[in-house]
C-alpha cells in the first residue's frame, strides 16, 4: 500500500460508510430476525388455528362409509338418518344450512367488481377494474380458491366455521355508480327468530365496502362462557407484478394498535405474531394493492393472531392469515360494523381516509421516510397533476432535487478546489518526509491546513448530507404505484426493472447478475464511471491517492448487479443525477477562480493560527503517542 496517505484512508473510509449504510438499510433488522424465529416456534399453532376442518363433508363421508355395505332401501334410510343425526349434533340450530347449492352474485361500482358466494356468504373474488396484471389480464386481489373468510362458532356440543354453511341472498346482483349507495345481505338461518347475517354496503365511487355482522337470537345457541367469536381470514396472494421476487419482498400483514403507528410482519422472511393489543385495522398488503379490514371498535387482543409465509404453490406469492376475535355480549341482537378497503396503495388515496392506511406504503424509516413524505411525494404529485409522461416527471424531480442540493455540491467542490491549490505544497511535504514517521508527515500536513484555513473534512460532510435523499429514493420508486406499468423509452414499466435482453437462467451468471440486462442500470453505471474518471482527473486523485486509483472504479461495477433488478425509474433517476452533477462540476470549474482562491489562502497563512478544540485534542493525542518528536 505504498503511497496510501491520509486522503486515501479517508476516501476508503467514506466508501466503507456508504457501503455499510447501503447494506444495513437493505438487510433484515434484528427485530425481523427475531420475528423469523417466532414464526418457526409458532408454525404448529398457526396450522391448528387457521385451518379448520371441513366438518360438513367429513361427517357426511364418515357416515357414507359406514352405511355403504347396505345397499337396500333400509340401509339408505339408515344412512340418511345417521347423516341427519350427525348434522344435528355438530351444527345444532344451523343443521339446516349444511346443504345447498353454491351460487355466485356480483356487486359492482366504478372501481371494482365483488363476487359473493352463498356458501359462506363471503366475498370470494375482488377485481379492480382500473388495473391489469403484468400479463395484461384482469387484476384480481384474490379468488375463491385462494381465500377463506368465516366466523368460528362454538356451541355446547361442537365447533364449526360459517365458511362451510349456505347463506340465503337478499336479492340479485347489482351495480352502483357515482354517489349512489346500495346494500346486499347474506343470511344464515338458525331456526325461528335466529340468524347470522352479513350485510354489504357499496357506494359507487369508493374503494370502501361496508360490512356488518348481525347476530340475532344467538344468546341461546352460543354458550355463556364464550365471550369471543373468532373471525378467520386468509388469502393466498396472486402473482400480479413482473418481478415476482420484488412483489414477494413487499407483501406482508400490517396492523395498527390504538394511538400507535402501524406495525407489520417481516417482509423478507416468514413470520407470525400474537397481537399484543386490540387492533384498529388489519391489512393484507401486496406490493401495490391491499385488502384492509377495519372494525368500528378494535378487535379484541385475546387470541388475535397474524401470519405471513411463503409455503404455497408457484402460482401464488405469500399466504397471509389472521384470527381476529370479536367481543360477544350475549344480547338478543348484536351488530358488529366493519369496513373493507380493496384498492391501490396510492399514498394520497389512502391518506384521505384518515385511518393511517398510508403507512402500508414502505417509505423508509426515520429521516428517509420524512424525505419521501414531505419532499419527494409532494413534488412528484404536483407534476403528476399535469398528466405528463413519468419519464419527464422523474427528470423534473431530479432537477429540483439537484437544485436543492446545489449549495452542498458547491461546498464540496470548493473544498476540493482548496485541496488542489495546496497540492504542490502537500507533494513537497510527502517528499520531505519520505521514509520517515507517518505521524510526522500528518503533523506537517495538519500544520499546513491550519495556516491555510482549510478543513480537509469539509468536503466529506456535504456528501454524507446527501445520503438521506439517496436512500429515500431507493424506497420510493419500487413502492410508487403511479409508475406501475408506465412506460418510457424502452422500459415498459418504470416500477420494475427494464430489460433489453432476457437471456434466461445461466448458472453462476444468474446467481450474480440475474436473467436479464437492464439498460438503465448499465447507463447509470457507465455515467458513474465517466463522472468518477473526470472528477479524479480534475481533483488529481491519481497523484494524491494512488491507493484509491482502482477502488473508485470497482465500486460502481460492484453495485451493477443490485441495480440490474431495481426499478427502472430508480436507475433512470441515478443516471440523470450523475449527468447533472457532471455538468455542475464543469460549470463550477469556470466559476471558481483558483488563482484568487490561492491568493486568499496565502493571505490566511499570514494570519495568526486559531486552533479549534478538535485540533487541540488531536495534537494532544499525537504528543502522547510513543515515538512522537513533538515536545509538550
Amino acid at each position: 500500500m505504498q503511497g496510501l496517505d491520509k486522503n486515501s484512508i479517508l476516501g476508503i473510509l467514506i466508501i466503507g460508510i456508504i457501503l455499510f449504510g447501503w447494506l444495513y438499510y437493505s438487510t433484515p433488522s434484528t427485530d425481523e430476525l427475531q420475528k423469523q424465529k417466532r414464526y418457526q416456534d409458532s408454525l404448529a399453532l398457526l396450522e391448528t388455528k387457521l385451518t379448520p376442518p371441513d366438518t360438513v363433508q367429513q361427517k357426511v363421508n364418515d357416515t357414507t362409509l359406514v352405511a355403504s355395505a347396505e345397499p337396500d332401501s333400509a340401509a339408505l334410510a339408515k344412512q340418511d338418518s345417521l347423516v341427519r343425526a350427525n348434522k344435528a349434533e355438530t351444527f345444532g340450530s344451523f343443521a339446516g344450512s349444511t346443504e345447498g347449492k353454491e351460487e355466485f352474485l356480483t356487486i359492482e361500482n366504478d372501481f371494482m367488481v365483488l363476487t359473493l358466494s352463498t356458501r359462506g356468504g363471503r366475498i370470494t373474488d375482488v377485481q379492480l377494474k382500473e388495473y391489469l396484471t403484468w400479463k395484461k389480464t384482469p387484476l384480481h386481489l384474490f379468488t375463491k380458491d385462494s381465500s377463506y373468510f368465516g366466523l368460528e362458532l362454538v356451541t355446547d356440543k361442537s365447533q364449526f366455521n360459517t365458511n362451510d354453511l349456505y347463506f340465503t341472498p337478499s336479492g340479485p346482483s347489482f351495480k352502483v355508480t357515482g354517489n349512489e349507495s346500495k346494500s346486499f345481505s347474506m343470511t344464515l338461518q338458525a331456526g325461528e327468530g335466529k340468524h347470522l347475517r352479513y350485510t354489504y354496503t357499496l357506494k359507487g365511487n369508493d374503494h370502501l365496502l361496508g360490512f356488518d355482522i348481525q347476530l340475532k337470537g344467538m344468546e341461546t345457541v352460543i354458550p355463556k362462557n364464550q365471550g369471543l367469536i373468532d373471525l378467520h381470514w386468509k388469502q393466498a396472494t396472486p402473482w400480479l407484478e413482473k418481478d415476482l421476487k420484488t412483489q414477494k419482498q413487499y407483501t406482508t400483514v400490517y396492523f395498527k394498535y390504538p394511538e400507535e403507528k402501524s406495525d407489520y410482519l417481516s417482509e423478507s422472511s416468514d413470520d407470525s405474531l400474537s397481537l399484543g393489543a386490540p387492533a384498529e385495522w388489519v391489512a393484507f398488503k401486496q406490493q401495490f394493492f391491499s385488502s384492509i379490514l377495519v372494525p368500528a371498535s378494535p378487535f379484541d387482543k385475546q387470541g388475535a393472531f397474524v401470519s405471513s409465509y411463503s409455503g404455497i404453490d408457484s402460482a401464488g406469492v405469500k399466504k397471509l392469515s389472521a384470527v381476529l376475535p370479536i367481543a360477544y355480549k350475549h344480547q338478543p341482537i348484536e351488530d358488529f360494523k366493519m369496513q373493507f378497503y380493496f384498492g391501490p396503495n396510492h399514498h394520497k388515496l389512502l391518506e384521505s381516509y384518515e385511518k393511517g392506511f398510508e403507512s402500508v406504503i414502505p417509505l423508509g424509516w426515520g429521516i428517509f421516510g420524512w424525505v419521501n413524505e414531505f419532499l419527494v411525494i409532494p413534488i412528484f404529485n404536483f407534476f403528476d397533476g399535469f398528466g405528463w409522461n413519468y419519464g419527464l416527471i422523474i427528470l423534473l424531480l431530479t432537477i429540483i432535487l439537484k437544485i436543492l442540493l446545489f449549495p452542498i455540491a458547491y461546498r464540496t467542490y470548493l473544498s476540493s478546489a482548496k485541496m488542489r491549490v495546496l497540492r504542490p505544497e502537500l507533494s513537497e511535504i510527502t517528499k520531505k518526509f519520505e521514509g520517515k514517521s507517518p505521524m510526522e508527515k500528518q503533523q506537517a500536513q495538519m500544520a499546513l491546513y491550519k495556516k491555510a484555513g482549510v478543513n480537509p473534512l469539509s468536503g466529506c460532510i456535504p456528501v454524507l448530507l446527501q445520503l438521506p435523499i439517496l436512500f429515500a429514493l431507493v424506497k420510493f420508486f419500487p413502492a410508487s404505484i403511479e409508475l406501475r406499468q408506465q412506460g418510457f423509452l424502452w422500459a415498459d414499466d418504470l416500477s420494475t426493472y427494464d430489460s433489453v435482453w432476457d437471456f434466461g437462467v445461466i448458472p453462476v451468471i444468474h446467481t450474480v447478475y440475474g436473467d436479464h440486462m437492464s439498460l438503465f442500470a448499465i447507463l447509470m453505471t457507465v455515467s458513474t464511471l465517466l463522472y468518477t474518471y473526470s472528477n479524479s482527473q480534475l481533483m488529481g486523485q491519481n497523484e494524491q491517492m494512488p491507493g484509491m486509483k482502482y477502488m473508485i472504479y470497482i465500486m460502481p461495477v460492484m453495485f451493477l448487479p443490485f441495480m440490474n433488478n431495481f426499478s427502472a425509474g430508480l436507475s433512470y433517476y441515478y443516471f440523470l443525477a450523475n449527468m447533472i452533477t457532471f455538468g455542475q462540476t464543469w460549470a463550477m470549474r469556470f466559476v471558481v477562480d483558483e488563482k484568487k482562491l490561492h491568493a486568499r489562502i496565502e493571505e490566511n497563512k499570514k494570519k495568526p493560527v486559531k486552533q479549534s478544540k478538535w485540533q487541540k485534542r488531536l495534537e494532544d493525542m499525537q504528543r502522547q503517542r510513543p515515538g512522537s518528536t513533538r515536545k509538550k
